[in-house]
């Protein structure tokens, strides 16, 4: 099955079938081969091998709790133990002299899942985001921020660049916050075609919201920090130039655009833990050390703030961290940063809840991973936050009322307020700290995300060096088919 040749889904050829059975029938003799040696060593230190290994990571994961959750003399130990855990193992290993075993079950177990997920990759039909025929824009507008990205506007010569193509350039004032989305509308009114941005994500979205309420092609330029959007639209994150390459050679995509609160977003949406942290105004400057002065509080701390969820037609309750996305990831990675959506089309919010409140959740989070009663994750069409207090705090979180990326912009669009809130024991707090793509924002609860499918035009290149396949979750089931010639169940969906 395929459609044309602007995308949509399309199944491989045969050579992509043969070598897709080829690779599962190496990953399943491979895994079947960890099991011999398992077994053929169990007399020798096999089942040592494998309970020191498990052991190992309940230690470290239990460490790395008391480390985040606790401070002084606990949080020290806390960091000990989490170090000692693997050293301890890898010292048992070499003392009994099991290294050369837990080798060969690493490596075992290591092609496995490697050839498992290259084959799950080629065996399914291949999904991209339908393009279209653009033509070329007459009255582009564009918005650069000079201090976004540590300069990468300057330091690429994005302005002439860009102005050398035709489009009309509106570089930000650093110290002075302007409403970006103001300036979109405004240049809307004068006859603009098209509207971009060479900035952080948070700058992305308020001027993509504009782009999409009059039904203009919008155009991303990579100059950002991270570049979470740049990158799922398969830009070239390295050299933002490139992406000004859409300007004469582009097409267009239709992608969904997400809405909390009245509020657009093409990422992310966080609560909880993450939303309290970037909420102070020392985070910038010191992330990693904001985080470890605030985790106490955040996930033990009297006061400690939970979110309850109601996802389409199901409720989540009691949660320390709430993320949903404009489409879903491939993988829980998007906590740490990692993690990719492999598509933007589908229509549909990710969500992603974490709950753990011990040393032990946080074991069985670390061995069960997204199997884990800590860990959930799902999709929805409408997702409602509110949140309560255990018992009477007072948030001092210094914010203001508007948010601010790393480009140093602001725009309007939700119910952002500078006022702390403050609770009582199981009532509900009226603000929730909420970071849209990044900006530090407080919301008046119930804070409801929606998407809108296909309502952002996207101008991108046609060529796009990071269009990736994205790592499916690896499924056994399906792997046992593919290996022994019984049809393939379909994917379409599933690999998140």
């Amino acid at each position: 099955m395929s459609q044309d040749g602007r995308g949509g889904t399309r199944t491989r050829g045969s050579g992509a079938g043969t070598a897709a059975r080829l690779l599962a029938r190496i990953a399943v003799l491979a895994a079947v081969g960890s099991l011999v040696v398992l077994v053929l060593t169990i007399g020798d230190g096999g089942l040592v091998v494998v309970l020191a290994g498990l052991l190992g990571l309940v230690v470290c994961a239990a460490g790395m709790w008391w480390f985040l959750a606790h401070r002084g003399a606990v949080r020290l130990i806390g960091a000990l133990v989490a170090v000692a855990a693997p050293v301890g193992v890898l010292v048992l290993f070499a003392h009994d002299g099991l290294w050369l075993t837990a080798l060969v079950l690493v490596l075992c177990w290591a092609l496995a899942l490697a050839c498992a997920r290259a084959a799950l990759r080629r065996a399914r039909p291949r999904r991209k985001t339908r393009s279209f025929q653009a033509p070329r824009p007459r009255r582009a507008f564009l918005i650069m921020n000079p201090k976004s990205g540590g300069g990468k506007v300057g330091r690429f010569g994005l302005v002439d660049r860009a102005e050398a193509l035709g489009a009309r350039v509106t570089v930000l004032d650093p110290d002075a916050p302007a409403d970006v989305a103001a300036l979109a509308r405004e240049a809307v009114a004068e006859g603009a075609d098209l509207l971009g941005v060479a900035g952080g994500d948070g700058t992305q979205a308020l001027v993509a919201a504009v782009a999409a309420a009059h039904d203009l092609p919008f155009l991303v330029i990579s100059a950002g920090t991270r570049n979470h959007f740049a990158m799922d639209l398969g830009l070239d994150r390295s050299d933002p130039t490139r992406c000004l390459d859409a300007l004469t050679d582009g097409e267009e995509l239709r992608i969904d655009l997400g809405d909390v609160g009245g509020r657009p977003f093409v990422n992310t949406v966080s609560f909880g833990v993450y939303a309290d942290v970037v909420q102070r105004p020392e985070y910038r400057d010191d992330k990693a050390g904001t985080a470890l002065t605030l985790m106490p509080d955040l996930l033990v701390g009297e006061g400690v703030r939970r979110l309850d969820a109601r996802i389409d037609d199901t409720t989540l309750t009691s949660q320390q961290a709430l993320l949903v996305s404009n489409n879903a990831y491939t993988s829980p990675d998007v906590l740490s940063g990692g993690g990719r959506r492999p598509s933007l089309d589908d229509g549909e919010l990710g969500v992603l809840g974490i709950r753990v409140e011990s040393a032990a959740e946080a074991a069985d989070l670390a061995v069960r991973g997204s199997q884990s009663t800590g860990l959930t994750v799902t999709t929805a069409r409408r997702v409602e936050v509110t949140s309560s207090v255990i018992s009477s705090v007072t948030d001092d979180a210094g914010t203001s009322d508007s948010g601010t990326d790393d480009s140093g912009t602001s725009g309007s669009g939700a119910d952002v307020s500078g006022t702390a809130a403050s609770g009582t024991g199981g009532s509900r707090t009226d603000e929730i700290p909420v970071a849209v793509d990044g900006e530090a924002l407080r919301m008046t609860t119930p804070v409801v995300c929606t998407l809108r499918p296909g309502a952002l035009r996207v101008l991108v290149p046609r060529d796009r060096p990071g269009v990736v396949d994205p790592t499916p979750r690896v499924d056994w089931r399906r792997l046992f088919d593919l290996a022994f010639g019984r049809p393939v169940p379909s994917t379409a969906g599933q690999d998140t």
